[in-house]
């Protein structure tokens, strides 16, 4: 019988081997992005100390009342100016980003590109 591996499972070992070749610093912390069927999440990490810094997601009030859904590229965008605004005020300004073992393209994508015009340099 042929068993096969989930999609979740095989992401995680993406992202596991992702981790291996970068981490995030105090000088430049790392931006890791989340996925669910529901909401997106993403935080700026210092690895060295094992802190988040700063986070935001889909379930933040200030971006949940900016998005129609929480699940589509327009929320990812949200996040991504969010998390950009809140790593300026911490004094953030360039990070790794950590696509968490997805594809970078849709909301992965959405949410790097609005993090960047919001004025993060990655």
């Amino acid at each position: 019988m042929v068993s096969k591996k989930s999609r979740a499972v095989f992401r995680v070992n993406k992202h596991r081997r992702l981790r291996n070749r970068f981490s995030g610093t105090a000088q430049r912390p790392r931006l890791a992005v989340f996925r669910s069927n529901n909401h997106i999440y993403a935080q700026v990490i210092d690895d060295t100390l094992g802190k988040t810094l700063v986070s935001a997601s889909t379930l933040d009030k200030d971006v949940k009342e900016a998005v129609e859904k929480t699940n589509d590229v327009a929320a990812a965008q949200a996040v991504g100016t969010a998390v950009a605004k809140k790593a300026l005020e911490a004094g953030i300004k360039e990070v790794v980003f950590d696509r968490g073992g997805y594809i970078y393209a849709g909301k992965v994508a959405a949410l790097a590109e609005a993090a960047r015009e919001a004025g993060l340099t990655f």
